[in-house]
């Protein structure tokens, strides 16, 4: 009895991975003049089949009946939010086997409306506005000028990054380059202090390192480092050049990405 009651309340967590657009990243020769751009928002994508919330990876969300009372019939795609820098929140909140009072901090912001008729602007006018329910607003790109003062803006202000997308053609879902994600990073040093051990195939060598910056707050880094620099990773005391994406809630590096070491 109990097997069958874990059984199917495992069965009730998870739904048919849904197929969504993708994003392919930017580069510098590519023409999007008269696209759309908005701000990526750093929150957790989400996927209304109509009567429930899955993630990207099928995962059913629980969700609390006031959340989606106002939600339609038909499908949306969008984005869990509630404000720049706050992405470990927002991920704790949606996570949650259990619905909470906290959704009430999130919105759902949508970017595309799956299976509707016409252009993104005319599928995104379907949208009906409500408590929960907002709409990513898409600003026409005039130049790539334009694109580099709106990306400035959007990270000057804490933000992820930018979308760029043709808004001429009709819904389609996966990866190609008429949907591209705009980002630029900063660089720091930082001196390592440590390591962790690798697991999985990185068993026996490092992990990651464990690095002091200038605020003496202690980061971990394990992406960028090759299986060469695992198994001799920088000293103890080095000091190493970094790449990183924004910050945290806690004003630390967001997806901090070893470069080199500084000789």
């Amino acid at each position: 009895m109990k097997l069958l009651l874990f059984l199917f309340l495992s069965s009730s967590l998870y739904a048919v991975k849904p197929e969504l657009l993708l994003l392919n990243k930017y580069s510098e020769d590519v023409n999007v003049s008269s696209w759309y751009m908005s701000e990526k928002l750093d929150g957790v994508r989400a996927y209304w089949d109509g009567k429930r919330l899955i993630s990207r990876n099928g995962k059913v969300f629980s969700v609390p009946p006031c959340f989606i009372k106002d939600f339609p019939s038909s499908e949306l795609d969008g984005e869990l939010w509630s404000k720049r820098g706050n992405f470990s929140n927002i991920s704790s909140i949606v996570r949650k086997r259990q619905a909470n009072e906290s959704w009430k901090e999130l919105t759902y912001n949508i970017f595309e409306v799956p299976n509707a008729e016409g252009n993104l602007l005319e599928r995104l006018s379907t949208v009906k506005l409500s408590k929960y329910i907002k709409v990513i607003k898409q600003i026409k790109i005039e130049d790539k000028k334009h694109l580099n003062e709106f990306l400035k803006n959007v990270e000057e202000k804490g933000g992820e990054g930018v979308v760029v997308r043709d808004g001429s053609l009709t819904y389609y879902t996966g990866r190609n380059n008429n949907a591209l994600k705009v980002k630029s990073y900063v660089d720091d040093e930082c001196e390592v202090t440590g390591y962790t051990t690798g697991k999985g195939k990185y068993k026996g060598m490092t992990g990651a390192l464990l690095c002091k910056m200038q605020n003496q707050n202690i980061i971990k880094i394990g992406s960028g480092l090759s299986d060469q620099e695992r198994i001799n990773p920088p000293k103890i005391s080095a000091i190493i050049t970094f790449k990183y994406y924004g910050l945290t809630s806690k004003r630390n590096p967001r997806f901090p990405i070893f470069l080199r070491e500084r000789k």
